[in-house]
């Protein structure tokens, strides 16, 4: 330590490293004006009247698919013969005793499949005259919704009975329209509805009959045999599944469903 003291110096050690001097501001009289340049900022909708348009029309192109996405199904289920069709099937699968076959998923896609079928010049006269235009900017959309809701209308119309429209005629607070043309929707679509749960129920009755014959000519042999301790539908389901299988049975009830959906039209 002595050594290396007396090697650097004691002019060495008590020199102390240079401090940096700050650069000195130019005073500023209160009495001048101080011109601050701060920097503009623009908003690009605001500032482009063309592009909030776009941006806006955009947005409500966006909200509108999101809309009909979600009122699609609804007027799918509550506008089609869906109902009808879903219903029969399964009281077909009741019918004939067996609880998750085929799956309701099976069920509600033949269901979907066959209202497109039916609906089919339905839905084309609804794409000709309210979504084509729409799409290419001759209708607005109130227009559009107009023109797709005339022949839903006349569809409905014609599935549905006169005593269910007249029954909610009668119970809507207001003047009553003339013609059954001028039913308003909120009267129509519920009448409507009921009528096809009458005819799912009756064509659902219908099915149920033979295969409840089925179940009470086994119960019948099976108590006269004694074989108590034997649940009859140990011997009944083959028997039904087999008799359905041979008179083709799903080809008769789609066949009739699909009849009765066109002959009422």
């Amino acid at each position: 330590m002595v050594v290396l003291v007396s090697f650097v110096g004691p002019s060495a050690l008590a020199q102390t490293p240079e401090q940096p001097t700050l650069p000195t501001l130019p005073a500023v009289d209160s009495t001048d004006d101080v011109d601050l340049q701060v920097p503009l900022i623009t908003v690009p909708s605001l500032a482009d009247p063309g592009e909030e348009n776009a941006t806006l029309s955009q947005s409500v192109s966006l909200v509108l698919v999101m809309a009909m996405g979600s009122i699609i199904p609804a007027l799918m289920v509550l506008m089609t013969s869906f109902t009808r069709f879903v219903i029969v099937f399964s009281l077909t699968r009741n019918a004939i005793g067996v609880q998750n076959i085929p799956p309701a998923t099976v069920l509600t896609g033949l269901a979907l499949f066959l209202t497109l079928f039916v609906m089919k010049p339905v839905l084309t006269t609804v794409n000709d005259e309210a979504i084509q235009p729409m799409l290419a900017g001759e209708l607005a959309a109130e227009e559009a919704f107009d023109a797709a809701y005339q022949p839903l209308r006349g569809f409905m119309l014609a599935q549905t009975s006169d005593a269910d429209l007249r029954l909610f005629m009668e119970m809507a607070d207001g003047p009553q329209p003339e013609r059954p043309e001028d039913v308003a929707a909120s009267t129509l679509v519920p009448a409507f509805i009921v009528s096809e749960i009458r005819a799912a129920f009756i064509i659902g009755f219908l099915i149920f009959v033979p295969f409840l014959i089925i179940d009470l000519i086994v119960a019948a042999v099976t108590m006269s045999l004694g074989m108590v301790m034997l649940p009859p539908v140990f011997i009944s389901l083959p028997l039904k599944l087999l008799v359905f299988v041979l008179v083709d049975g799903w080809v008769l009830i789609v066949g009739s469903v699909v009849a009765s959906v066109a002959g009422s039209g």
